[in-house]
Parts: C-alpha cells; structure tokens; sequence
C-alpha cells in the first residue's frame, strides 16, 4: 500500500498491480486465525511470499531502472535483484543473530524455522519482522534511486549473479542510512531508531519467555 501510495496517478497499472497484491496478502492474513498447525502456518507464508514477490516489480518507481525480478530464486540467485535481495537478507540475519544472542538467547533454536544444524533458526523467525522495513527497502531505495545497476554485478559460469566487491559499499553505506532511521516503537511507544529495532525485539521475546508478557508484541511497521 505504501509502493501504491509512492506511485499515485502517474502508473496506474503498477498501483493496480500492488493492491491486489495486498488484497490477496490481506485474505491470507485472515486465514492464519483457521490455522491449527505450524505446517499450515508455514503454507500460507509461503504462498503470501509468492504473492509479494510476484507484484515486487511494481513497488520500482521511476523510468530510469532496467532491473526486475524474474521471481524469487536463491542459492544461486539468478538474477541482480534477487542478488541484491540475497546481500541485504543476509545483512539483516547477522543483525538479528547479533540481537539474540546479545539478549541470552540462543540463535539456533527456532519455532517457525525448522531446527537444523548449522541454521540460525531463531534468527531467521525474527528477521521476517524485519525484512520488507529494512532489507527489501534499502533494496528498492538503491534501486529507485538508480544507486545501483547491472554493471554491479557479475554473472558466475554456473549461473550464479553476485555483487560485485566494490559495489558492496554502496549498499552498506544505504544499509546504515536505513537502520538510522528514526521511528517510534509500536508497542513501547518511545523514539528508536530502525536498527535497534531487533534488539528491542529480542528483549521483547525474552520477557515473554520468562512470563513476564503474556505474548511476543511482533513488530508491524506502519
């Protein structure tokens, strides 16, 4: 709703692309109260992360960039975006091991990723709080503002597309912009900025494991 928002009247095909994205987020959204299990659970982010995906293209604005996604693909990502995707997800996991482990949890243990070893489960559950505030918007931010382009990246003989060293700074450089940004917890209600964030949020699930909250206050950006 905020790409529709970003767009207003100038690409009415790409605003009409987003809300009925969100609409069909919106009715999966619903059906998680009819869920019973974490294997339903798990269905229905999987299929609201195809939906997102698929309307990704139309939260670009501008004329300028030639980038798309070509769908989600990972290990390799195929393509620039999902490459620039791939470099920001993995950004923010390290924040959000960080976090956890600073608080006493341990990262390893999670409760919608399945445990394996070696997987930062916990890590994972926490960063999808995260992911379209922080990683998937310093993304579309290098994007828009055409920061970052084909020539950042390099295409492996296997088929794998990753970015170039040197063009690493310019997305860390945007990753630390965003995490400054300043917003006003949700369910704390005092001033933070958007990278102390995980770290509240790992506090937060400590308290509630303890017993001190009766349930983990998530984080919704609005």
């Amino acid at each position: 709703m905020r790409g529709t928002r970003d767009h207003g009247e100038r690409n009415p095909e790409k605003a009409a692309t987003l809300i009925a994205a969100a609409d069909r987020l919106n009715h999966r959204l619903r059906s998680l109260n009819q869920a019973t299990n974490l294997d339903e659970i798990r269905g229905i982010e999987g299929e609201s992360a195809v939906f997102y995906f698929e309307a990704f293209n139309a939260l670009f604005t501008g004329n300028g960039s030639s980038m798309t996604l070509s769908g989600r693909s990972r290990r390799p990502p195929l393509d620039p975006v999902n490459a620039l995707l791939s470099f920001c997800y993995t950004l923010l996991m390290h924040d959000c091991r960080s976090a956890l482990e600073s608080a006493g949890l341990d990262s390893q243990c999670g409760f919608l990723h399945r445990d394996r070893p070696g997987r930062p489960s916990l890590a994972l559950d926490l960063m999808e709080e995260f992911r379209p505030v922080i990683a998937d918007r310093a993304a579309l931010t290098l994007i828009n503002r055409q920061q970052i382009g084909h020539r950042d990246f390099e295409t492996k003989e296997s088929g794998a597309v990753l970015l170039r060293e040197d063009s690493r700074k310019s997305v860390l450089t945007v990753w630390q912009e965003r995490k400054q940004t300043e917003i006003l917890h949700p369910f704390l209600q005092e001033k933070t900025t958007l990278g102390l964030v995980p770290h509240l949020q790992a506090r937060l699930l400590c308290r509630h494991l303890r017993g001190d909250l009766d349930s983990y206050p998530a984080f919704l950006a609005r």
